[in-house]
């Protein structure tokens, strides 16, 4: 694979550009919007478990939903579904707007529950509709560039949310967010997909069976319910019969088992190391600190590996180890500033194995499945991270303290990382199967 610069991709790929414009404007909302409801859940109840049950409502629907977003991915223009996604989230946003005491915390629920449901077609579809817009020697430096934005955006939009939230309160930031999905669903309509290289040959391929298809299902045409299980099928079996492809999916999934960390960040910035209205400037920084790990991460492992594929699978394994060391130096940290360093070590390590893993289903899973596959690796994750922030936050309120859950948590990252590092090592021995994007 051929190298291809950030500035590079940004100025000649119009499509990626608009994109990420998308991108920009949407997750620096949906930070704003996340530091707003730590500090309204705090304010409501005083419960380290209620904010556990929102991670649960942040992370669980998706794991759900997921697997069925991914068959209608694959069905639908892919550019639809990020329209589509972005409108419904920014309607459910402003509905949080008449949260304003302890016995309406339940919208809280329901309203995330429901935009979390929306996420689950939108970021699938944005990890599929990549190769549509971008060529195979672009795609490293695109999702780099789109997990540094992610990062950036945590950062910046955490540390902007805290100071909002602590100045003008949580309905400014909720109004701010829903605002970003609209002009993010703008951008996104001017985006136009190319057909890829893989997109002709399946072409070609459904040309050269479509005779026999039609004799088929003409013959035995099956329902509508009983065809989408199907898909949703082919989908798990694509995963399940191909080894590698299978620890590429499962790999966010596995690092998630530790996912109890993210609530970490709120109770330190709460608890210990208090700063502004109920922590809100404590936790927007801390926040803040993880946004510039992950963005720091993939971009300093490429400048080290490169972008061969070897190396990026090598890198993923090693990567966890990044994040125990991290999260064992939060459990220690005497400061705040101390604490952000151990946090941006920590989420180094996470984002390497992100877009590594990410880079390497969109170079070897054939396009025909790629959005059943991402929305099988987004439910994996969401599901892992929603159980461990639920149970971190049920320890929290029998008096754990966080810097013991911080050194708790570190050490579940360990047995992922050495089982992925030793599976990953050996140089790959299976087919690339879907051909390059044009």
């Amino acid at each position: 694979m051929n190298t291809v610069g950030y500035v590079q991709l940004l100025r000649t790929n119009k499509n990626f550009r608009r994109l990420w414009y998308g991108q920009l404007v949407s997750q620096l909302g949906d930070w704003l919007d996340s530091v707003a409801l730590f500090a309204l859940l705090l304010r409501l109840t005083g419960s380290g478990q209620a904010v556990g049950l929102l991670f649960v409502a942040e992370f669980l629907p998706g794991a759900l939903v997921g697997p069925l977003a991914g068959v209608l991915i694959d069905r639908l223009p892919r550019k639809l579904v990020l329209i589509a996604s972005d409108i419904g989230r920014a309607a459910l946003v402003l509905c949080l707007l008449f949260v304003q005491s302890p016995d309406q915390v339940w919208l809280v629920y329901l309203v995330v529950i429901c935009k979390v449901a929306m996420s689950a077609f939108f970021e699938p579809a944005r990890s599929a509709i990549l190769p549509s817009i971008v060529s195979r020697d672009e795609l490293i430096a695109a999702n780099a560039i789109s997990g540094a934005t992610w990062s950036a955006m945590l950062a910046f939009g955490a540390a902007l949310g805290g100071l909002i939230v602590g100045f003008f309160g949580t309905q400014t930031a909720f109004i701010i967010d829903a605002l970003s999905f609209l002009l993010s669903a703008a951008i996104i309509a001017t985006v136009r997909p190319v057909d890829s290289g893989r997109q002709m040959v399946e072409s070609a391929q459904a040309v050269l069976t479509s005779d026999k298809a039609r004799q088929n299902s003409m013959a035995h045409r099956p329902s509508s319910i009983v065809q989408f299980l199907r898909e949703l099928h082919e989908g798990w079996r694509y995963i399940v019969t191909r080894r590698e492809v299978a620890l590429y999916t499962f790999s966010k999934g596995l690092w998630s088992l530790g996912g109890g960390v993210l609530l970490l960040l709120t109770l330190f910035g709460k608890q210990i190391f208090p700063l502004g209205q109920d922590g809100a400037l404590s936790i927007g920084l801390l926040y803040a600190a993880r946004g510039v790990g992950t963005a720091i991460g993939p971009i300093v492992a490429q400048r080290l590996l490169g972008n061969k594929p070897i190396l990026l699978r090598r890198a993923i394994g090693p990567a966890f180890f990044l994040t125990t060391a991290g999260y064992l130096l939060l459990g220690i940290a005497p400061s705040l500033p101390l604490a952000m360093l151990a946090v941006l070590l920590a989420h180094t390590g996470g984002s390497i194995q992100w877009v590594y893993s990410t880079a390497l289903l969109q170079i070897q899973v054939d396009n025909r499945v790629l959005g059943r596959v991402f929305a099988v690796e987004y439910a994996l994750f969401m599901l892992a991270t929603a159980l461990s922030a639920y149970l971190t936050g049920l320890v929290s309120d029998m008096g754990v303290l966080p810097q013991l859950l911080s050194l708790s948590l570190a050490l579940v990252f360990v047995l992922p990382g050495l089982f992925l590092t030793i599976s990953l090592w050996p140089a790959s021995h299976e087919p690339i199967t879907a051909p390059e994007a044009q």
